[in-house]
């Protein structure tokens, strides 16, 4: 497998590589690298080891074709317990989407004790077979190790997922990127449906009460809901030590755009 990584570096700017490319349309970047890129962004030049980033929220309102990048960052709070930051996105000039992110200094935990669901019974990723079906992975785009359910069965879905690249060439994916670029995968895990997925996401809001300690991320989908066209999908999101947070999203009905290179 060729582990390119999604993004090279252009000066103060990204040129994103082939292996980018998204499902909806043979010419536009896939939208897990759009959040990758604006959380990169976010952590490297505000990001702080006393802080956990806790909200990460995208709005992906134009889909990127591979001009080059640049990414905006500003700010907003800079308080002893409370990080804001802003981010943009923008394709040869152009926005395309924008994030913004919430850090918060870690702390000791209260006292007392409160309800939280129980434990996750998911086997451990390295004791599942990889699936046989290389589109699962969308041609190498990630691992995957499926729990229970699939894309598309009407049931309960589990699934472990891996990154195989790095976002940006030369730079190892910290805990906070590699939950970013895997929280994309909460809209098609959750919203496909027996016909196949029809609903393209236009956000996430990724929440996390700790990073993940390790390269596996677990999705497990607690919630789809449709009307008129418009959909919601959230996952709990675990590591093999168990629950990190939730990826929630909204996505638009869509039809793929057919052309030369499409999936």
């Amino acid at each position: 497998m060729d582990n390119q990584a999604f993004f090279t570096r252009d000066g103060a700017g990204f040129l994103a590589n082939p292996v980018s490319r998204g499902p909806w349309n043979p010419q536009s970047l896939h939208g897990r690298v759009v959040i990758g890129l604006l959380a990169f962004a976010i952590e490297e030049r505000c990001g702080d080891p006393a802080y956990t980033p806790a909200r990460l929220t995208v709005d992906m309102y134009r889909l990127p074709d591979f001009s080059p990048l640049s990414v905006e960052t500003r700010l907003v709070r800079d308080g002893h317990r409370i990080k804001v930051v802003d981010a943009e996105l923008f394709s040869a000039g152009v926005s395309v989407g924008r994030a913004t992110s919430q850090l918060l200094r870690r702390t000791e935990q209260p006292p007392g004790r409160v309800w939280s669901p129980p434990d996750w019974d998911a086997p451990k990723p390295w004791d599942i077979a990889p699936p046989s079906d290389a589109r699962v992975a969308l041609g190498g785009m990630w691992a995957v190790r499926p729990i229970v359910g699939a894309m598309g069965t009407l049931g309960p879905r589990r699934m472990w997922m891996a990154e195989v690249r790095e976002l940006v060439e030369g730079s190892p994916l910290t805990p906070w990127v590699r939950a970013a670029l895997a929280s994309d995968f909460a809209s098609p895990f959750a919203n496909a449906g027996d016909a196949g997925l029809a609903y393209i996401n236009t956000d996430v809001t990724l929440y996390m009460h700790r990073p993940p300690q390790d390269e596996w991320i677990g999705f497990e989908v607690v919630n789809h809901q449709s009307a008129d066209g418009v959909a919601i999908g959230e996952c709990w999101l675990y590591d093999v030590n168990g629950p990190v947070g939730a990826a929630s999203v909204c996505a638009l009905a869509q039809k793929r755009a057919m052309g030369p290179g499409a999936p």
